[in-house]
């Protein structure tokens, strides 16, 4: 029997506090994974014949064994901030728009209302490009007022406006400016909403009608009390089958597009290799830093 269930709130702390130590062991096997590759690609000499002048320099523990370190670390603070902020909008989100929704078998995700999924995850996409865009555009801003109280010579004013057909001078540049200030402030959030919605509905889409056929994702709720449940367990094989599917097809048609036939396969590896590795992480630290909680009706 289906069981539908909407992500009503999500906990703060246990989703932070899993999310950025998944993350941190996901920067470790990359950061292990690109040291490997530097040794090999030393050892083979190519750095050497490629640019002779850092022949002698040891990319393994100049670049390699650093990044065993930074990469961990950095993804770990990073995701701190942005697991913490996007949970946060969520929940404030939820009663304006809806939650989540999801249609559950026992553990199998059935189906993932497109309408539902799609709204709030552009809304957030949407509002974490506003905060972008507001701080390209207060770093851009000093630039803009810099520019435009400076005295352009008139030759290259003159040079400019015969070949533009516009007179060039500071208060054309300010006008650039406030142009360029709305639309990071304001058309760059639109259009992470109405991109986001099509991409995040596609992605529903695609899991509803065609990965399902081939493999489920499946998440293992224990009730709690209440309407809160805790996410006790991640099957891992069928899970990371199923994302690898679901975004080697997204990757297909995105190569379609875009003209590289390859992101099919890439995607599909990636993607079944990183769900692995973190709903095998999951699983393990569940019982010890405490599993992602959340209030579902």
């Amino acid at each position: 029997m289906i069981d539908t269930k909407e992500i009503k709130k999500i906990k703060l702390t246990p989703f932070t506090r899993m999310s950025a130590t998944i993350y941190a062991i996901l920067g470790l096997v990359s950061a292990l994974i690109m040291l490997v590759i530097i040794i090999a690609v030393q050892a083979s000499g190519i750095t050497a014949q490629m640019a002779p002048q850092l022949a002698n320099f040891n990319w393994i523990t100049g670049v390699g064994i650093p990044l065993i370190v930074i990469l961990p670390v950095v993804s770990f603070i990073v995701t701190v901030a942005v697991s913490f902020i996007s949970a946060t909008l969520y929940n404030l989100l939820v009663p304006r728009l809806g939650g989540i929704k999801l249609e559950l078998e026992g553990e199998d995700l059935q189906k993932i209302p497109v309408v539902a999924f799609s709204l709030i995850t552009s809304a957030i996409g949407a509002i974490w490009a506003f905060i972008i865009g507001l701080l390209m555009a207060a770093f851009l801003s000093p630039f803009f007022s810099l520019i435009s109280s400076l005295p352009i010579p008139a030759e290259i004013t003159a040079e400019l406006s015969n070949s533009t057909g516009t007179a060039i001078n500071g208060s054309l540049v300010g006008s650039v400016g406030i142009l360029v200030t709305l639309l990071l402030v304001i058309g760059l959030p639109i259009m992470a909403f109405v991109f986001g919605f099509i991409w995040n509905a596609l992605l529903a889409l695609i899991y509803n009608y065609l990965v399902i056929r081939v493999a489920k994702i499946k998440l293992n709720f224990s009730q709690l009390t209440g309407t809160l449940y805790e996410l006790t367990h991640i099957p891992v094989m069928p899970t990371a089958l199923a994302v690898a599917i679901l975004y080697a097809l997204l990757g297909l048609i995105s190569g379609i597009l875009n003209q590289n036939y390859g992101e099919f396969i890439t995607n599909f590896i990636w993607y079944f290799i990183a769900t692995a590795i973190a709903a095998k992480a999951y699983n393990y630290l569940a019982p010890k830093i405490g599993s992602v909680k959340l209030n579902l009706e």
